[in-house]
Protein backbone atom coordinates (compact mmCIF):
# COMPACT_ATOMS: atom_id res chain seq x y z
CA UNK A 1 0.00 0.00 0.00
CA UNK A 2 1.68 3.23 -0.68
CA UNK A 3 0.76 6.81 -0.41
CA UNK A 4 -1.18 6.73 -4.03
CA UNK A 5 -3.59 4.05 -3.27
CA UNK A 6 -5.49 6.21 -0.57
CA UNK A 7 -7.48 9.29 -0.40
CA UNK A 8 -6.89 9.41 3.46
CA UNK A 9 -4.10 10.21 5.51
CA UNK A 10 -1.48 7.57 6.84
CA UNK A 11 0.16 8.45 9.84
CA UNK A 12 2.84 6.66 11.54
CA UNK A 13 5.17 7.55 14.82
CA UNK A 14 7.28 9.74 13.44
CA UNK A 15 4.45 11.90 12.11
CA UNK A 16 4.02 15.08 14.30
CA UNK A 17 0.23 14.12 14.75
CA UNK A 18 0.56 10.93 15.64
CA UNK A 19 -0.28 11.09 19.49
CA UNK A 20 -3.34 13.07 18.44
CA UNK A 21 -4.66 9.86 15.80
CA UNK A 22 -3.90 7.45 18.46
CA UNK A 23 -5.52 9.30 21.28
CA UNK A 24 -9.04 7.11 22.33
CA UNK A 25 -11.26 8.15 24.79
CA UNK A 26 -10.06 6.02 27.24
CA UNK A 27 -6.49 7.61 28.46
CA UNK A 28 -5.85 4.79 31.23
CA UNK A 29 -5.18 2.43 26.98
CA UNK A 30 -1.96 3.48 25.62
CA UNK A 31 -1.27 1.28 22.62
CA UNK A 32 1.11 2.53 19.63
CA UNK A 33 0.01 1.42 16.35
CA UNK A 34 2.43 1.14 13.72
CA UNK A 35 0.32 2.42 11.37
CA UNK A 36 -3.20 4.45 11.52
CA UNK A 37 -4.78 4.88 7.97
CA UNK A 38 -7.74 7.70 7.73
CA UNK A 39 -9.72 6.36 5.95
CA UNK A 40 -11.72 8.70 3.36
CA UNK A 41 -13.80 6.42 1.60
CA UNK A 42 -14.97 2.68 1.27
CA UNK A 43 -12.33 2.06 -1.18
CA UNK A 44 -9.72 3.25 1.09
CA UNK A 45 -10.67 0.42 3.76
CA UNK A 46 -10.27 -2.05 1.50
CA UNK A 47 -7.10 -1.12 0.63
CA UNK A 48 -6.42 -1.16 4.31
CA UNK A 49 -7.70 -4.51 4.74
CA UNK A 50 -5.61 -5.87 1.15
CA UNK A 51 -2.77 -4.08 2.43
CA UNK A 52 -2.58 -5.50 6.60
CA UNK A 53 -3.39 -9.18 5.30
CA UNK A 54 -1.01 -9.26 2.78
CA UNK A 55 1.45 -8.39 5.03
CA UNK A 56 0.08 -10.15 7.98
CA UNK A 57 -0.12 -7.54 9.97
CA UNK A 58 -2.98 -7.08 12.69
CA UNK A 59 -5.93 -5.01 12.55
CA UNK A 60 -8.26 -2.66 14.73
CA UNK A 61 -10.85 -0.88 13.39
CA UNK A 62 -11.62 2.66 14.79
CA UNK A 63 -14.70 4.70 14.61
CA UNK A 64 -15.53 6.88 17.56
CA UNK A 65 -12.60 5.65 19.72
CA UNK A 66 -15.02 5.19 22.79
CA UNK A 67 -14.36 1.25 23.47
CA UNK A 68 -13.51 0.71 27.56
CA UNK A 69 -11.05 -1.68 26.42
CA UNK A 70 -9.33 0.06 23.78
CA UNK A 71 -10.05 -2.14 21.14
CA UNK A 72 -9.85 0.34 18.39
CA UNK A 73 -6.11 0.75 18.51
CA UNK A 74 -3.63 -1.98 17.88
CA UNK A 75 0.20 -1.91 19.50
CA UNK A 76 2.76 -2.23 16.33
CA UNK A 77 -0.37 -2.91 14.22
CA UNK A 78 -2.41 -1.23 11.76
CA UNK A 79 -6.13 1.02 12.61
CA UNK A 80 -8.72 1.38 9.84
CA UNK A 81 -9.88 4.97 11.37
CA UNK A 82 -12.89 5.24 10.10
CA UNK A 83 -13.40 8.89 11.78
CA UNK A 84 -13.55 10.98 8.91
CA UNK A 85 -16.21 8.97 6.72
CA UNK A 86 -19.10 10.70 8.00
CA UNK A 87 -21.95 11.09 5.32
CA UNK A 88 -25.50 10.86 6.39
CA UNK A 89 -28.12 10.71 3.69
CA UNK A 90 -31.70 11.03 5.79
CA UNK A 91 -34.57 10.18 3.66
CA UNK A 92 -37.59 11.76 5.53
CA UNK A 93 -40.45 10.27 3.73
CA UNK A 94 -39.41 6.44 4.35
CA UNK A 95 -37.67 7.85 7.77
CA UNK A 96 -34.25 6.03 6.95
CA UNK A 97 -31.16 6.93 7.10
CA UNK A 98 -27.68 5.68 5.76
CA UNK A 99 -25.02 6.45 8.12
CA UNK A 100 -21.13 5.88 7.32
CA UNK A 101 -19.37 4.50 10.03
CA UNK A 102 -17.11 7.65 10.88
CA UNK A 103 -20.14 9.42 12.57
CA UNK A 104 -21.08 10.16 16.35
CA UNK A 105 -24.22 9.92 18.11
CA UNK A 106 -24.11 14.08 18.32
CA UNK A 107 -23.49 14.13 14.30
CA UNK A 108 -26.99 11.69 13.99
CA UNK A 109 -28.76 13.28 16.59
CA UNK A 110 -27.47 16.74 14.86
CA UNK A 111 -28.76 15.50 11.20
CA UNK A 112 -32.08 13.50 12.00
CA UNK A 113 -32.90 15.87 14.47
CA UNK A 114 -34.08 18.54 11.55
CA UNK A 115 -36.59 16.31 10.20
CA UNK A 116 -38.01 15.85 13.84
CA UNK A 117 -36.49 12.38 13.95
CA UNK A 118 -34.14 10.05 16.12
CA UNK A 119 -32.40 7.01 16.16
CA UNK A 120 -32.83 4.32 19.60
CA UNK A 121 -28.95 4.79 20.38
CA UNK A 122 -26.55 5.34 23.36
CA UNK A 123 -26.19 8.36 26.21
CA UNK A 124 -23.03 10.17 25.35
CA UNK A 125 -22.95 12.39 21.96
CA UNK A 126 -19.02 12.21 21.22
CA UNK A 127 -19.69 8.26 20.40
CA UNK A 128 -19.15 6.40 17.72
CA UNK A 129 -22.04 5.30 15.57
CA UNK A 130 -20.06 2.07 14.36
CA UNK A 131 -18.98 0.32 17.72
CA UNK A 132 -22.20 1.08 19.53
CA UNK A 133 -24.30 -0.66 17.14
CA UNK A 134 -22.58 -3.46 16.03
CA UNK A 135 -22.53 -4.13 20.40
CA UNK A 136 -26.35 -3.77 20.32
CA UNK A 137 -26.79 0.28 20.64
CA UNK A 138 -28.48 0.59 24.35
CA UNK A 139 -30.03 4.08 25.06
CA UNK A 140 -32.48 6.55 25.90
CA UNK A 141 -34.87 5.44 23.56
CA UNK A 142 -34.88 1.83 23.85
CA UNK A 143 -37.97 1.06 25.58
CA UNK A 144 -39.73 3.03 22.96
CA UNK A 145 -37.40 1.98 20.12
CA UNK A 146 -35.63 -0.97 20.86
CA UNK A 147 -32.55 -1.55 20.64
CA UNK A 148 -30.01 0.35 17.68
CA UNK A 149 -30.02 -3.35 16.09
CA UNK A 150 -33.48 -3.39 15.51
CA UNK A 151 -33.95 -0.66 13.64
CA UNK A 152 -31.11 -1.75 11.46
CA UNK A 153 -32.35 -2.21 7.94
CA UNK A 154 -28.60 -2.94 6.11
CA UNK A 155 -25.08 -2.77 6.06
CA UNK A 156 -22.16 -2.15 3.38
CA UNK A 157 -19.21 -4.46 4.69
CA UNK A 158 -15.63 -4.82 3.92
CA UNK A 159 -14.65 -8.60 4.61
CA UNK A 160 -11.07 -9.62 5.43
CA UNK A 161 -11.22 -10.87 1.77
CA UNK A 162 -11.02 -7.06 0.83
CA UNK A 163 -14.56 -7.34 -0.92
CA UNK A 164 -17.53 -5.65 -0.60
CA UNK A 165 -21.19 -7.14 0.87
CA UNK A 166 -24.02 -5.65 1.30
CA UNK A 167 -25.91 -7.35 4.45
CA UNK A 168 -29.58 -7.45 5.04
CA UNK A 169 -32.34 -9.86 5.33
CA UNK A 170 -32.32 -10.63 1.92
CA UNK A 171 -28.13 -10.42 1.02
CA UNK A 172 -26.18 -12.35 3.42
CA UNK A 173 -28.88 -12.86 5.86
CA UNK A 174 -26.39 -15.20 8.54
CA UNK A 175 -24.13 -11.67 8.35
CA UNK A 176 -27.28 -9.32 8.91
CA UNK A 177 -28.01 -11.66 11.63
CA UNK A 178 -24.22 -11.77 13.22
CA UNK A 179 -23.89 -7.71 13.03
CA UNK A 180 -26.64 -7.27 15.27
CA UNK A 181 -24.53 -7.49 18.38
CA UNK A 182 -21.84 -9.77 17.33
CA UNK A 183 -19.76 -6.73 17.45
CA UNK A 184 -16.57 -5.96 14.78
CA UNK A 185 -15.77 -9.71 14.45
CA UNK A 186 -17.12 -10.17 10.96
CA UNK A 187 -15.88 -7.17 8.72
CA UNK A 188 -15.24 -3.36 8.60
CA UNK A 189 -19.01 -1.60 8.50
CA UNK A 190 -18.33 1.30 5.72
CA UNK A 191 -22.47 2.43 6.75
CA UNK A 192 -25.55 1.55 8.29
CA UNK A 193 -29.36 1.90 7.22
CA UNK A 194 -31.13 2.80 9.61
CA UNK A 195 -34.93 3.01 10.51
CA UNK A 196 -35.86 6.09 12.37
CA UNK A 197 -38.81 7.40 14.78
CA UNK A 198 -40.37 10.37 15.06
CA UNK A 199 -38.99 12.10 17.69
CA UNK A 200 -38.16 15.59 18.66
CA UNK A 201 -38.24 17.19 21.85
CA UNK A 202 -38.96 14.91 24.85
CA UNK A 203 -39.36 15.71 28.86
CA UNK A 204 -36.50 14.22 30.31
CA UNK A 205 -33.70 15.14 32.78
CA UNK A 206 -31.84 14.09 35.94
CA UNK A 207 -34.26 13.66 39.41
CA UNK A 208 -31.86 13.28 42.81
CA UNK A 209 -32.88 11.77 46.33
CA UNK A 210 -30.54 11.82 49.30
CA UNK A 211 -28.47 8.23 49.59
CA UNK A 212 -30.63 7.40 53.07
CA UNK A 213 -33.97 7.25 50.31
CA UNK A 214 -31.71 4.90 48.12
CA UNK A 215 -33.58 1.81 49.31
CA UNK A 216 -36.60 3.05 48.98
CA UNK A 217 -35.51 4.88 45.54
CA UNK A 218 -34.61 1.65 43.88
CA UNK A 219 -37.54 0.42 44.94
CA UNK A 220 -40.07 2.85 43.89
CA UNK A 221 -38.14 3.21 40.53
CA UNK A 222 -38.25 -0.41 39.83
CA UNK A 223 -42.07 -0.80 40.09
CA UNK A 224 -42.39 2.69 38.46
CA UNK A 225 -40.79 1.26 34.99
CA UNK A 226 -42.60 -2.07 35.66
CA UNK A 227 -46.03 -1.05 34.86
CA UNK A 228 -44.71 1.94 33.09
CA UNK A 229 -45.83 2.73 28.98
CA UNK A 230 -42.83 2.03 26.62
CA UNK A 231 -43.20 6.73 26.20
CA UNK A 232 -40.86 6.22 29.91
CA UNK A 233 -37.58 5.74 30.17
CA UNK A 234 -35.03 6.21 33.09
CA UNK A 235 -32.05 4.74 34.14
CA UNK A 236 -30.82 4.67 37.66
CA UNK A 237 -27.65 6.00 38.69
CA UNK A 238 -25.59 6.26 42.15
CA UNK A 239 -23.54 9.55 41.66
CA UNK A 240 -21.31 12.29 43.49
CA UNK A 241 -22.99 15.53 41.87
CA UNK A 242 -20.92 17.72 40.22
CA UNK A 243 -19.70 20.92 41.39
CA UNK A 244 -20.36 22.83 38.66
CA UNK A 245 -23.55 24.88 37.41
CA UNK A 246 -26.59 24.27 36.57
CA UNK A 247 -26.39 21.77 40.15
CA UNK A 248 -27.55 24.01 43.28
CA UNK A 249 -24.56 24.80 45.35
CA UNK A 250 -26.05 23.05 48.44
CA UNK A 251 -25.32 19.33 46.82
CA UNK A 252 -22.16 20.22 45.31
CA UNK A 253 -19.89 17.02 45.68
CA UNK A 254 -22.82 15.47 47.58
CA UNK A 255 -23.56 11.29 47.36
CA UNK A 256 -26.86 10.80 45.88
CA UNK A 257 -28.73 8.65 44.15
CA UNK A 258 -30.91 9.60 40.66
CA UNK A 259 -32.66 8.65 37.61
CA UNK A 260 -32.31 10.36 34.24
CA UNK A 261 -35.55 10.47 32.67
CA UNK A 262 -36.79 10.73 28.88
CA UNK A 263 -40.55 10.48 28.48
CA UNK A 264 -41.39 10.15 24.48
CA UNK A 265 -44.93 10.44 24.91
CA UNK A 266 -47.29 13.54 24.76
CA UNK A 267 -45.77 16.72 26.34
CA UNK A 268 -49.43 17.73 27.50
CA UNK A 269 -49.77 14.58 29.64
CA UNK A 270 -45.99 14.64 31.03
CA UNK A 271 -46.93 16.02 33.71
CA UNK A 272 -49.96 13.42 34.84
CA UNK A 273 -47.23 11.02 33.86
CA UNK A 274 -44.51 12.31 36.35
CA UNK A 275 -47.01 13.86 39.26
CA UNK A 276 -46.49 10.60 41.06
CA UNK A 277 -42.56 9.98 40.46
CA UNK A 278 -42.53 13.96 41.97
CA UNK A 279 -44.13 13.27 44.58
CA UNK A 280 -42.11 10.22 45.98
CA UNK A 281 -39.29 11.49 47.76
CA UNK A 282 -39.83 14.36 47.23
CA UNK A 283 -36.53 14.41 45.04
CA UNK A 284 -33.95 16.53 46.10
CA UNK A 285 -33.05 17.69 42.64
CA UNK A 286 -35.71 17.90 39.57
CA UNK A 287 -34.66 18.99 36.25
CA UNK A 288 -37.04 16.98 34.09
CA UNK A 289 -39.07 19.33 31.53
CA UNK A 290 -39.55 19.80 28.20
CA UNK A 291 -36.05 19.66 26.11
CA UNK A 292 -34.98 18.38 22.06
CA UNK A 293 -33.73 15.09 21.82
CA UNK A 294 -30.03 16.07 20.88
CA UNK A 295 -29.47 18.12 24.14
CA UNK A 296 -30.83 14.98 26.45
CA UNK A 297 -28.15 13.05 23.92
CA UNK A 298 -25.56 15.54 24.97
CA UNK A 299 -26.32 16.24 28.65
CA UNK A 300 -22.94 14.06 30.07
CA UNK A 301 -20.56 15.21 27.08
CA UNK A 302 -18.90 18.16 28.77
CA UNK A 303 -18.89 16.07 31.92
CA UNK A 304 -17.20 12.90 30.10
CA UNK A 305 -14.90 14.46 27.50
CA UNK A 306 -12.05 12.40 25.83
CA UNK A 307 -8.76 11.42 27.77
CA UNK A 308 -9.96 10.60 31.10
CA UNK A 309 -8.67 7.05 33.03
CA UNK A 310 -11.60 4.52 32.70
CA UNK A 311 -11.96 1.42 33.94
CA UNK A 312 -15.86 -0.50 33.49
CA UNK A 313 -17.12 -3.72 34.72
CA UNK A 314 -21.19 -4.71 34.06
CA UNK A 315 -23.76 -7.04 34.36
CA UNK A 316 -26.96 -7.92 33.18
CA UNK A 317 -30.06 -7.73 35.71
CA UNK A 318 -32.73 -9.52 35.98
CA UNK A 319 -34.28 -8.50 38.75
CA UNK A 320 -33.46 -5.93 41.98
CA UNK A 321 -33.74 -7.94 44.96
CA UNK A 322 -32.98 -6.49 48.62
CA UNK A 323 -30.06 -8.66 48.80
CA UNK A 324 -28.57 -7.02 45.77
CA UNK A 325 -30.14 -2.78 46.53
CA UNK A 326 -28.21 -3.62 50.11
CA UNK A 327 -24.91 -3.99 48.20
CA UNK A 328 -25.62 -1.90 44.94
CA UNK A 329 -26.14 1.26 48.20
CA UNK A 330 -23.03 -0.34 49.85
CA UNK A 331 -20.39 0.38 47.09
CA UNK A 332 -22.79 3.25 45.36
CA UNK A 333 -22.12 5.06 49.17
CA UNK A 334 -18.16 4.62 48.22
CA UNK A 335 -18.05 6.20 45.03
CA UNK A 336 -14.23 7.13 44.90
CA UNK A 337 -14.12 9.72 42.61
CA UNK A 338 -16.58 12.59 41.30
CA UNK A 339 -16.76 11.34 37.75
CA UNK A 340 -16.64 7.60 39.07
CA UNK A 341 -20.61 6.24 38.95
CA UNK A 342 -23.19 3.26 38.12
CA UNK A 343 -26.01 2.82 35.98
CA UNK A 344 -28.79 0.62 35.29
CA UNK A 345 -29.91 0.88 31.74
CA UNK A 346 -33.12 -0.48 31.11
CA UNK A 347 -33.31 -2.92 28.14
CA UNK A 348 -37.40 -4.40 28.30
CA UNK A 349 -40.01 -2.21 26.61
CA UNK A 350 -39.45 -2.61 22.77
CA UNK A 351 -36.52 -4.62 23.21
CA UNK A 352 -38.49 -7.63 25.04
CA UNK A 353 -40.64 -7.51 21.49
CA UNK A 354 -37.61 -9.29 19.85
CA UNK A 355 -36.41 -12.49 20.68
CA UNK A 356 -32.96 -13.64 21.49
CA UNK A 357 -32.44 -15.65 18.33
CA UNK A 358 -33.79 -13.19 15.84
CA UNK A 359 -30.06 -10.98 16.54
CA UNK A 360 -26.81 -12.06 17.35
CA UNK A 361 -27.62 -9.96 21.00
CA UNK A 362 -28.33 -12.79 23.13
CA UNK A 363 -30.15 -11.26 26.45
CA UNK A 364 -33.63 -9.72 25.84
CA UNK A 365 -34.79 -11.74 28.85
CA UNK A 366 -32.70 -9.02 31.34
CA UNK A 367 -34.40 -6.15 32.88
CA UNK A 368 -31.13 -3.99 32.75
CA UNK A 369 -27.64 -3.54 31.60
CA UNK A 370 -25.86 -2.54 35.09
CA UNK A 371 -22.26 -0.64 34.28
CA UNK A 372 -19.92 0.16 36.71
CA UNK A 373 -17.14 2.79 35.88
CA UNK A 374 -14.44 4.16 37.76
CA UNK A 375 -13.58 7.40 36.00
CA UNK A 376 -11.15 10.37 36.80
CA UNK A 377 -8.88 12.99 34.66
CA UNK A 378 -5.79 12.10 37.04
CA UNK A 379 -3.93 9.17 35.89
CA UNK A 380 -2.56 9.02 39.81
CA UNK A 381 -6.22 7.92 40.62
CA UNK A 382 -6.58 4.54 38.19
CA UNK A 383 -5.57 1.99 40.65
CA UNK A 384 -8.58 3.69 43.40
CA UNK A 385 -11.20 3.89 40.14
CA UNK A 386 -10.30 0.11 38.86
CA UNK A 387 -9.73 -1.33 42.65
CA UNK A 388 -13.26 0.35 43.07
CA UNK A 389 -14.88 -0.84 39.75
CA UNK A 390 -13.67 -4.72 40.61
CA UNK A 391 -14.97 -5.47 43.74
CA UNK A 392 -18.50 -3.57 43.32
CA UNK A 393 -18.64 -5.90 40.12
CA UNK A 394 -17.44 -9.13 42.08
CA UNK A 395 -19.75 -8.33 45.40
CA UNK A 396 -22.83 -8.02 42.63
CA UNK A 397 -21.95 -11.39 40.58
CA UNK A 398 -24.38 -13.73 42.87
CA UNK A 399 -27.10 -11.43 41.95
CA UNK A 400 -26.38 -11.18 37.76
CA UNK A 401 -27.38 -12.88 34.85
CA UNK A 402 -24.17 -14.02 33.87
CA UNK A 403 -22.36 -12.02 30.86
CA UNK A 404 -22.49 -8.35 29.92
CA UNK A 405 -22.90 -5.85 27.47
CA UNK A 406 -19.77 -6.36 24.90
CA UNK A 407 -19.99 -2.46 24.40
CA UNK A 408 -19.15 -2.14 28.75
CA UNK A 409 -16.30 -4.83 28.47
CA UNK A 410 -12.89 -4.81 28.69
CA UNK A 411 -10.65 -7.48 27.84
CA UNK A 412 -12.17 -10.23 30.02
CA UNK A 413 -11.45 -13.53 28.69
CA UNK A 414 -13.21 -15.58 26.51
CA UNK A 415 -15.08 -17.89 28.98
CA UNK A 416 -17.03 -14.16 29.61
CA UNK A 417 -17.47 -13.44 25.97
CA UNK A 418 -19.25 -16.86 25.48
CA UNK A 419 -21.63 -16.23 28.52
CA UNK A 420 -22.32 -12.88 26.86
CA UNK A 421 -23.47 -14.61 24.15
CA UNK A 422 -25.12 -17.34 25.67
CA UNK A 423 -27.26 -19.47 23.09
CA UNK A 424 -26.65 -18.14 20.22
CA UNK A 425 -22.36 -18.19 20.76
CA UNK A 426 -22.12 -21.42 18.38
CA UNK A 427 -23.91 -19.90 15.30
CA UNK A 428 -21.79 -17.00 15.76
CA UNK A 429 -18.97 -19.04 15.48
CA UNK A 430 -20.63 -21.07 12.37
CA UNK A 431 -20.43 -17.48 10.56
CA UNK A 432 -17.13 -15.97 12.08
CA UNK A 433 -15.72 -19.50 10.44
CA UNK A 434 -18.07 -19.03 7.19
CA UNK A 435 -16.54 -15.03 6.89
CA UNK A 436 -13.43 -14.61 8.36
CA UNK A 437 -11.61 -18.23 8.52
CA UNK A 438 -8.73 -17.05 9.98
CA UNK A 439 -9.67 -14.13 12.52
CA UNK A 440 -8.48 -11.67 10.71
CA UNK A 441 -10.71 -9.22 12.59
CA UNK A 442 -9.87 -9.88 16.32
CA UNK A 443 -8.96 -6.96 17.45
CA UNK A 444 -12.59 -7.01 19.77
CA UNK A 445 -14.40 -9.10 21.93
CA UNK A 446 -13.46 -11.78 20.16
CA UNK A 447 -15.66 -14.72 18.64
CA UNK A 448 -13.58 -17.59 17.65
CA UNK A 449 -13.32 -19.13 14.24
CA UNK A 450 -13.15 -23.21 14.32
Amino acid sequence: MSYQDLSGEVITPKDTNYENARAIYNAMIDKKPAVIVKCKNEQDVVNAVNYARDHNIEVSIKSGGHNGAGLALVDDGLVIDLSEMKAININPQSKTAVIQSGNTLADVDAATHEYGLALPSGIIGTTGIGGITLGGGIGYLSRKGGLSIDNLLECEVVLATGEVVTANKNSHPDLFWALRGGGGNFGVVVSFTFNLIAIKNVYAGPMFWPLEKAKKAMKFYDNVTKTASNDLYGFFAFLIVPPAEPFPEDLWNKNVCGVVWNYTGPIEKAEEVFKPIREFGPPILDFVGEIPMPALNGMFDALYPPGMQWYWRAHYIKELTDESIDENIEFGSKIPTMHSTTHFYPIDGAVHEVSNNETAWANRDARWAQVIVGVDPDSAKADKVTNWCKDYFDALTPYAMGGAYVNFMMEEGQARIKSSYKDNYDRLVEIKTKYDPDNFFHINQNIKPN
